[in-house]
């Protein structure tokens, strides 16, 4: 545990990842006083880079194990209000959203630590779908309870892609007591300044060969974009202009890197590496991949980008000062 920080931010990492958010709060001089992640690989990512091991599932931490702290900062399991997410548990008839049992119910593990802990504020990240889902209704909920927590609520879906060469829209949660802010107090996100990224900026120039497709599996990506684009659908393979951005990194781009593809002169197009989808999440060089490709496309295309919570934790954590 950190000493000295009497007069530091501190805040709580939940459903921590590999630490991205975490980094952007460190950069805007905050600390972090507890993590918890309950996937052992991204346990052991986090651990190498934040030299923190990671409490397992939130569900079985008592609040009164957790120190004090300022900020709540969680990004909750986004799967069961995701597009993708929605759509694949309805086709193998499961149920999502709050109703999800296992990750969609994670929300009220966040409710009950602001409940027990009454931090000064939180921020919380979830997916663009979030705000629509259920009618509305599920973004409705969480802005109830967190109302009747005694917490102010603003939010804004921000897109990535003036900060890194990546269209990746999430919406940003973020609230503080009444009590220390007033009723009527309103979060100003800060604005985004366009660094025009380019995704030429974070590619390789040398690369190992494992990373080209394979003749079949890239006969394969093309065969399915034509059979949808007859069918007049735009399901098919991103392959992003160098000097543009590309499509939201996944979590399954491991299966088939389909959704960016880079071009190779003479040669099938290829995946990214780990190293670029650090990069394209913005985080630093020197960042520790220690796990499998498998895992690590996994876990960045889990994460959140890096310098957009830097902007907005320099404006949280400045209102709890």
């Amino acid at each position: 545990m950190p000493k000295k920080l009497d007069n530091k931010v501190k805040f709580i990492d939940l459903f921590a990842g590999i630490g991205g958010t975490r980094l952007g709060y460190e950069r805007a001089g905050a600390v972090c006083v507890f993590t918890s992640e309950w996937d052992k690989f991204s346990q052991q990512t986090y651990e190498a880079n934040h030299g923190d091991k990671a409490f397992g599932d939130i569900n079985k931490v008592a609040s009164d194990d957790i120190p004090d702290f300022d900020i709540l900062l969680a990004g909750f399991p986004c799967q069961p209000f995701s597009l993708a997410g929605v759509s694949k548990k309805e086709s193998m008839g499961r149920k999502h959203g709050f109703e999800d049992e296992k990750q969609g119910n994670l929300f009220f593990e966040i409710a009950r630590i602001l409940e027990d802990k009454k931090p000064a504020g939180f921020m919380l990240e979830n997916v663009k779908n979030i705000i629509s889902h259920d009618k509305g209704n599920t973004f409705q909920t969480i802005q109830k309870i967190l109302d009747e927590l005694g917490y102010t609520f603003d939010y804004k879906l921000i897109d990535a892609a003036k900060l890194v060469p990546q269209h990746r829209e999430r919406t940003y949660m973020v609230g503080f007591r009444k009590e220390l802010v007033g009723e009527d107090y309103v979060f100003e996100f800060p604005e985004v300044i366009d660094t025009q990224p380019k995704l030429k900026d974070i590619l390789d120039k040398k690369v190992d060969p494992k990373y080209t497709l394979s003749d079949k599996l890239w006969d394969y990506l093309q065969r399915y974009a034509q059979k949808h684009r007859e069918k007049g659908n735009g399901f098919g393979f991103g392959l992003p202009s160098h000097d543009g951005v590309s499509r939201t990194l996944s979590a399954r781009y491991h299966k088939d890197g389909s959704e960016i593809l880079i071009k190779q002169r003479n040669k099938n197009p290829r995946r990214l590496t780990p190293r670029e989808c650090a990069r394209l999440m913005g985080f630093p060089e020197d960042f520790i991949i220690p796990v499998s490709d498998t895992q690590a496309y996994r876990q960045f295309g889990n994460s959140i980008v890096v310098p957009v919570v830097e902007i907005i934790a320099k404006k949280v954590v400045k209102v709890i000062k």
